[in-house]
């Protein structure tokens, strides 16, 4: 099969996150799915195949399957309109989170996601133990959210990964706080999924933007992921839905030998 690596939410390679994209002609089965993913260890692989006037994409970790996935939606969605159905401009993906939708606006590839506003819980004292600092406030949607005081904490903080993969509050954990030059920066950690530090994560965006939006009183903002590699998103909250936009590179082109 055709197998693709992107680095989306990267204006050149070697930044933002890189997503491995198996273009596929029928379904594989889903075990088989899980060990391409391990052999590709990558944070995600997405495995994309075409149905009526649809595709259906499925995402998996090193480790598990996930539910949403953004930076392997944007790494597909460039596969798809660049070698699959060449200069399309919107693509729609049947996944575990619904119909997604794609639109292609020039450099960027804009998503269509669901919103997920966190409720406030209180889990300060747990979290500082592992993240190494008190944190603000602690919320929780699919991943644990951790408010911290400034941008400069977010850079620096350096979780206790065993701690992290015991607290068992969420899918992982976000830390994110106001930006200094963006709206607001975050950080996303995944051990239970194999994933330490993802480096630009899409779909904690479908919890951060309505956070955000909220207290900033804006509907389009800017936010930056503070990984090693980094990346830059374009949000933009839509009432039961999320906008996130972000430019795609790409890195290779192989053939897996299954």
């Amino acid at each position: 099969m055709k197998y693709f690596v992107v680095d989306a939410f990267a204006e050149k390679v070697f930044g933002g996150n890189p997503a491995g994209v198996c273009v596929l002609e029928k379904p594989l089965d889903a075990e088989l799915m899980q060990t391409i993913a391990k052999e590709n260890n990558l944070s995600e692989t997405a495995f994309v195949y075409p149905e009526k006037d649809y595709y259906c994409l499925r995402w998996f970790t090193p480790a598990d399957e996930i539910d949403l996935c953004g930076h392997a939606t944007l790494g597909t969605a460039y596969v798809i309109s660049n070698f699959v159905e060449k200069d399309t401009k919107i693509m729609k993906f049947h996944t575990k989170s619904g119909v997604l939708t794609v639109e292609k606006k020039g450099d960027l590839f804009e998503m269509d996601f669901p919103s997920r506003m966190p409720e406030k819980i209180d889990t300060i004292e747990k979290v500082a133990e592992v993240i190494g600092i008190r944190p603000m406030e602690t919320h929780l949607s699919r991943d644990l959210v951790v408010v911290l005081q400034n941008e400069e904490q977010v850079k620096n903080i350096q979780p206790d990964f065993v701690k992290m993969k015991q607290l068992g509050i969420g899918l992982g954990v976000i830390v994110t706080a106001k930006g200094e030059r963006e709206d607001f920066v975050s950080r996303y950690f995944a051990p239970e999924l194999g994933v330490n530090e993802d480096p630009v994560t899409g779909s904690s965006h479908s919890t951060l933007i309505p956070f955000w939006s909220e207290r900033l009183k804006k509907q389009k903002m800017v936010a930056r992921q503070l990984s090693q590699r980094g990346g830059i998103l374009y949000c933009e909250n839509a009432g039961q839905r999320v906008k996130v936009s972000g430019s795609a590179v790409l890195y290779m082109i192989g053939e897996l030998q299954i």
